[in-house]
């Protein structure tokens, strides 16, 4: 077997050759990216080629500086080269040392290869189309850019992928589409229907998605082909604004695999969402909620029903949040590792003793504008959380030296401090760094040095 450092001097020797081939003729009347991955790009609207799109990395590859109108750059999937190309190509890369690997090295080198070069280099040759398909480098697909028919790209990759399993995509289990913004239900439709193996979906920033694409996902795969559960272990629906309770309600009914779920920004959603997600998926190990201003200590009440799954929680800037919710995740949770709660000014150092009492094992905390946290509720987890590596207190005006002191005398594997906009002396911290050398202190005092 290979190994990727003795692969890699190929592996630029490749990159090179899909280049050189593009520029000489494959890609006619177009011009390369210099960005790390360029993809095979062309103009959407003026190339005389009009495949489905595949991939694009958000620019405008082909305009000039004088184009009125923002150009759309798209990769393209191919047919299998034919003869003709494969002889042509073969004369001109004849002595190409590239040429002599096994199939077994190049599958190798193609699996570090992002979605959009790896169908690039299917166009090479013939040898490469057919190394490039192989379902085993299939496991996933990442489409990226704004610009990106990300809907028509998910059609076309995944019915190049059903040729060999008609209708579904047994191989593909990941899917990332995050910043899409064109990807829509349509799109989400197609997967649902094509990937019965799914475990990792990720659309944050894709705000076209709606409740109904939840629901028509979950029908599909409900569907007795698929069995009755969905397998999805990691969602990421961050920014999707038009998710609400009933689609949240659906993810929970039809996904107890969960263990990962991240909903930020998804500010239609309320406590009685977090009802479902606790009744349905008692796996959750991350949850994300944050800027979701609709939830509260209802909420987190039924967040910790999660109980000792629960590892980490993020419910910054929920305004709604106090003492009462935390102290419910607190009892009920004593496994959490990761808590941020920045920006919930009804946090104070009562919410903190329960914290620091019950979590002995919390390694990151952010308490950061939360004005009633103060050096009491410090001096509590200086206590009780000895294991605290990464604390931030930015822009706590009720914290002084007192606090900072008890935390670095206690708690000596601290890695990171924010005290940035905190009225903290530069004796507490000179303090801190004599006591934690590792610790890496962010703050605001021009006397600190």
């Amino acid at each position: 077997m290979f190994g990727w450092g003795r692969l890699r001097p190929f592996f630029l020797l490749l990159t090179h050759l899909v280049s050189s081939s593009s520029s000489s003729g494959l890609d006619s009347g177009t011009r390369t990216l210099s960005t790390p991955s360029p993809g095979l790009l062309l103009p959407s609207k003026s190339s005389s080629l009009s495949s489905p799109a595949l991939s694009s990395n958000g620019h405008d590859a082909h305009s000039s500086s004088s184009s009125s109108a923002p150009a759309e750059t798209v990769a393209v999937v191919h047919s299998q080269p034919g003869t003709h190309t494969r002889s042509r190509q073969s004369k001109s890369h004849h002595h190409a040392p590239v040429d002599l690997l096994p199939d077994h090295a190049l599958l190798q080198i193609f699996s570090h290869l992002p979605t959009n070069q790896l169908c690039r280099c299917a166009r090479a040759c013939r040898r490469w189309y057919n190394l490039a398909w192989d379902p085993r480098l299939w496991g996933a697909v990442r489409l990226t850019g704004e610009l990106l028919h990300a809907d028509r790209a998910i059609r076309v990759l995944t019915h190049r992928l059903c040729q060999d399993t008609p209708n579904v995509c047994l191989t593909l289990e990941t899917v990332v589409a995050s910043g899409c913004k064109r990807l829509t239900d349509r799109g989400l439709h197609v997967v649902a229907q094509c990937c019965p193996e799914l475990r990792r979906l990720e659309v944050a920033g894709c705000y076209n998605v709606s409740n109904e694409a939840v629901f028509e996902e979950a029908s599909l795969q409900l569907s007795p082909l698929h069995g009755q559960q969905i397998s999805i272990h990691y969602l990421d629906m961050t920014d999707c604004f038009s998710l609400e309770d009933e689609g949240l309600r659906t993810i929970a009914s039809h996904c107890p695999r969960l263990t990962h779920l991240y909903l930020r920004r998804c500010t239609r959603l309320t406590d009685e969402a977090l009802r479902h997600l606790a009744l349905h998926c008692p796996s959750i190990r991350e949850l994300s909620l944050s800027d979701c201003r609709l939830v509260g200590d209802f909420g987190l009440r039924e967040v910790a029903r999660l109980e000792g799954c629960l590892r980490y929680l993020s419910v910054a800037h929920c305004t709604r949040i106090t003492d009462v919710g935390v102290r419910y995740v607190a009892r009920y949770c004593p496994r959490l590792r990761y808590l941020n709660a920045r920006g919930c000014e009804g946090l104070t150092d009562h919410g903190l003793s329960h914290l620091a009492r019950s979590c002995p094992r919390l390694k990151s905390l952010d308490v950061g504008k939360c004005p009633l946290v103060s050096d009491g509720g410090l001096e509590q987890l200086a206590m009780y959380c000895q294991g605290l590596r990464r604390v931030s207190l930015r822009a706590c005006e009720s914290v002084t030296g007192r606090g900072l002191k008890a935390l670095a005398a206690n708690c000596c594997e601290l890695q990171l401090l924010n005290v940035q906009d905190c009225e903290v002396s530069p004796e507490a911290l000179r303090f801190v760094r004599r006591h934690c050398r590792r610790c890496v202190i962010e703050h605001t005092n021009p006397a600190f040095y």
